[in-house]
């Protein structure tokens, strides 16, 4: 189930959780650097990508907190155990990575278990469980969940091995990702292009993690062994995509979890108001930039022209630039968009995610190759006049540490088939045509949104949800509040808290208006664990749902009084 393992010490200046860089490491503008661009070595690569992941999820900036009112950067001496894991009749292998402290409590038995956030790579989730269970004693367990950075270069034939470097495919190093077929232009990541629909399987992938972690204890604590999920306390976590991942563990019948925290969940359920995440990301990326001048946002440059071709097309009314705005922002409420989620999804109209989202995840549920995308995008490096060109070297020996596990990003673009003068607004109506409308490819993409439904968690586990009320990239009226409704009326106990003032991205704040405005997630997510924690030792009950009316710092430095945690 696991090959192969690949065993290595960090100790000194190598640390599991910061890898030597500390939280002033972490917060520099500029990543650690390689020695030879071309070739990194796999400690280089490591250390880049625990860095850029931390970057990702948390907010580091001083006066943010971290380090100080909340979470760690402890430097955790240890060793990593990374493998790749296979479940029956997928195509490809997902990434698993155990992190074991040195002063790992053998009688404790503790592992903390979690998938990265987004598409992101092997230590996407490193800033919100690492920064919780390692300091703790607890081994803690990844998985990239069949998504990740391991991006292939179709030109060169070439993949990423399980260090993190650059390996030809057929070559003697197993590469983490070979997309069928192996060859073409562009580049071809997993997420996408795996024919797996990796989000069917996320629950799944989560198990594997944990039960690699129970195999890495027997055979480092052969006279403590077996370590089992009768014997071993499992505590699930995560963020985003990585909470969803955490709500389908949770609905496993086999009681092997002992308690889970899910953060901004990104889950599908039956009824109740709930929305596939393909769905609003595709609505959104065709309407949002036309709406949200209404709500006091600047116009992207090169609006006027869109929403009027927009309007020509048929996708919105209006005779004027106004009215179209209007009419844009009517529509999005009408779907179930909160201002306040429109306000804080800004921030991915101005990194083109929701294009990106909508893009990638047509491929990923309609399990679709790298060269037959339903709408004919593909992706790869552009030259200094837009059009694909062959990666360089260093460009492709940096993916697997700087990717986010979607492009756009670390060199790779999204290539849409149309002429600019189309202003990628054929393409947009095409993935929206694959939730709204008929044809074999829009069936194929929803039978694949079909197959990631969550059903309500097993009875007795102990479950607390936590969402931001301003989260713009998966507002919880379309997941969180109805996954619990749902969990609620069959008759299980989860625990809900609704925080205030909180949107997606922790990492945003650094961005002085968006710290004006918002506070992070990670200090309820930090705090739901310590309260499962206390309930399992029979310390403390569970959390009472609760609804955080946090205080926007308006530009000062987080204090205890703007969290306003709750007892």
């Amino acid at each position: 189930m696991f090959s192969p393992i690949r065993i290595t010490e960090h100790r000194g200046d190598d640390d599991l959780l910061t890898a030597g860089l500390g939280l002033q490491g972490l917060r520099a503008l500029v990543p650690p650097a390689f020695a030879e661009a071309a070739h990194p070595t796999p400690s280089e690569l490591r250390r880049r990508a625990i860095w850029s992941n931390w970057r990702g999820i948390a907010d580091l900036a001083p006066g943010g907190g971290y380090g100080e009112l909340y979470g760690s950067t402890a430097a955790v001496p240890g060793r990593e155990f990374s493998a790749y894991a296979r479940l029956s009749g997928a195509r490809q292998p997902h990434r698993v990575l155990v992190q074991l402290p040195d002063d790992f409590d053998a009688r404790k038995r503790c592992v903390v278990v979690t998938a990265s956030s987004g598409s992101r790579g092997i230590y996407g989730a490193i800033a919100v469980v690492g920064a919780w269970g390692l300091p703790r004693g607890c081994a803690v367990a990844y998985t990239d969940k069949g998504t990740g950075t391991d991006y292939f270069d179709l030109d060169a034939g070439q993949g990423i091995a399980l260090d993190g470097t650059v390996a030809v495919a057929g070559d003697d190093a197993a590469l983490a990702f070979a997309p069928t077929p192996a060859s073409g232009h562009g580049v071809a990541f997993k997420h996408a292009h795996s024919q797996d629909n990796p989000e069917a399987d996320w629950g799944r992938h989560l198990k594997q993690a944990a039960q690699f972690a129970l195999s890495v204890l027997d055979a480092q604590f052969p006279q403590q062994a077996p370590f089992t999920f009768a014997n071993t306390r499992i505590i699930a976590v995560g963020i985003s995509n990585a909470g969803g991942a955490v709500l389908r563990a949770a609905e496993d019948p086999e009681p092997w979890l002992d308690a889970a925290v899910a953060g901004e969940p990104s889950v599908l359920v039956d009824g109740h108001g709930a929305r596939a995440l393909y769905d609003y990301a595709s609505e959104a990326a065709l309407l949002m930039p036309c709406a949200l001048p209404q709500l006091g946002i600047p116009a992207l440059p090169g609006l006027e022209m869109r929403c009027a071709a927009l309007a020509a097309r048929g996708v919105i009314s209006g005779a004027t630039f106004d009215a179209q705005q209007k009419d844009a922002l009517a529509r999005l409420r009408a779907a179930g968009w909160s201002d306040a989620g429109l306000r804080a999804g800004a921030i991915s109209v101005g990194f083109d995610l929701w294009r990106a989202i909508a893009v990638a995840y047509a491929s990923a549920y309609g399990r679709y190759p790298h060269d037959a995308h339903p709408c004919g995008y593909r992706y790869a490096a552009l030259g200094a006049d837009l059009a694909p060109r062959a990666a360089t070297e260093a460009e492709r020996a940096a993916w697997w540490a700087d990717a986010s596990g979607i492009p756009p990003g670390a060199g790779v673009a999204i290539v849409d088939p149309q002429p600019p003068a189309d202003l990628g607004l054929t393409g947009l109506q095409c993935l929206r045509g694959l939730w709204t409308g008929e044809g074999a490819d829009a069936r194929r993409v929803r039978q694949g949104i079909a197959e990631i439904r969550a059903a309500p968690p097993r009875a007795g586990l102990p479950l607390v949800v936590v969402h931001g009320s301003d989260d713009g990239l998966v507002p919880p009226a379309f997941s969180s509040a109805p996954y619990v409704a749902m969990a609620k009326s069959a008759g299980r106990d989860v625990r809900y808290w609704q925080v205030r003032n909180a949107q997606h991205f922790d990492a945003f704040l650094g961005l002085p208006h968006m710290a004006a405005a918002y506070l992070p997630l990670l200090p309820y997510v930090y705090t739901a664990l310590d309260r499962v924690e206390a309930y399992l030792d029979g310390k403390a009950a569970l959390p009472e749902d609760a609804v955080i009316a946090t205080v926007p710092r308006m530009g000062a430095p987080l204090a205890p009084a703007n969290l306003a945690m709750p007892h």
